[in-house]
């Protein structure tokens, strides 16, 4: 199929944000499934979606530099990983007063098996120099973006988390058993697994070894939290989160009992606790959470609720995880809208 083709399956299949550069949150419905199907799973893309010439350059403070081609790739060890992606800005229309940015509803987050080979074993091959710190990743889309007539996006890592090989960070070439579509970052992108999907570069044309600390407009000026008392902090893990997939909002049902469903992540998981108050107050009551299938994926939980009170309920979910983070009823907010994992709240309305 052509890519022109794919990408406009996408531009149907999901609420589209914005048609040029393409964002698109995923429907409601694609959080039901363990693993998004491509054509539901949300799209980020800060530029045009970019041509690329098929060739990855592996360089800087390395002693052995190297070019890798999606063959070469293929060539390495397969590995297979099932990973939740959220864009950073997730959440942004519900902050008030409302941040600059893309103005992003709360499904830009989805879950895809991704196939690619292990960065930490390129970056072994290259041996980084012993006075490396910090590895850049540069996509091939660029652009004008604020005061920048053009500029390509590119975030860092530090070596350290690059390289280790539990962070399990790969260079992925196949979303969902097939070979990566454009707007997804084909030939090929970085999986950053439990980060903000900004880490996650697509369309890959460079990995650049570096001592310095890297100062990229996407790593200093954007992707930072700009708290009120002027503090700025990178945005890096995924904030814990629970959200309620069925019943929809605002629907209307017969009294009766209901099992109500949902999903849960986190950047420092896994998801230990899902609670569910079904009044509006603080009765918070235990749902039933789901062992992760993935360390990398969100965890599905359920509620038995006996629904027999005639009128309007109001649901709330919150998660709690491994790290001991709780999902706060209102988030601090920051100017960028980054980072918005406010406790969901719906309402269904009883007959």
């Amino acid at each position: 199929m052509a890519a022109t083709e794919t990408l406009q399956q996408a531009r149907t299949a999901l609420t589209v944000v914005s048609p040029d550069p393409f964002n698109a949150e995923a429907p409601p419905e694609a959080l039901a499934a363990a693993v998004t199907p491509t054509d539901l799973h949300y799209v980020r893309c800060n530029f045009a979606i970019p041509p690329h010439d098929g060739v990855l350059t592996v360089g800087g403070k390395v002693s052995n530099p190297m070019n890798l081609t999606l063959d070469d790739l293929r060539a390495m060890p397969a590995v297979e990983r099932t990973v939740t992606l959220e864009c950073a800005g997730n959440g942004r229309l519900a902050q008030t007063p409302l941040p600059a940015g893309e103005p992003w509803g709360k499904n830009a987050v989805s879950t895809a098996r991704w196939t690619g080979a292990r960065l930490n074993e390129v970056l072994a091959h290259v041996r980084a120099d012993p006075a490396a710190r910090n590895v850049v990743f540069e996509g091939a889309d660029h652009g004008p973006y604020g005061p920048y007539k053009d500029i390509g996006f590119g975030r860092a890592l530090a070596l350290a988390h690059a390289a280790d090989p539990a962070a399990e960070i790969l260079l992925a070439y196949e979303m969902n058993g097939s070979p990566l579509r454009p707007e997804h970052g084909a030939p090929f992108r970085l999986i950053v697994p439990h980060w903000y999907g900004m880490a996650s570069v697509k369309w890959l044309k460079r990995i650049e070894v570096c001592a310095e600390a890297y100062e990229g407009e996407f790593q200093t000026s954007h992707y930072m939290y700009e708290w009120q008392d002027q503090r700025r902090e990178p945005v890096t893990s995924m904030r814990v989160r629970a959200r309620i997939t069925d019943p929809a909002p605002r629907s209307r049902m017969p009294a009766g009992r209901y099992i109500v469903r949902g999903k849960a992540w986190t950047g420092t998981g896994p998801v230990t606790s899902v609670e569910v108050s079904v009044t509006g107050g603080n009765d918070w009551q235990r749902a039933n959470l789901d062992p992760p299938t993935s360390p990398y994926a969100w965890q599905d939980w359920y509620f038995d609720w006996h629904a027999s009170r005639i009128g309007r309920h109001t649901l709330r979910a919150r998660a709690t995880d491994a790290a001991g983070n709780v999902q706060p009823d209102v988030p601090p907010w920051n100017r960028l809208g980054y980072g918005n994992n406010a406790v969901e709240v719906i309402y269904v309305d009883i007959s």
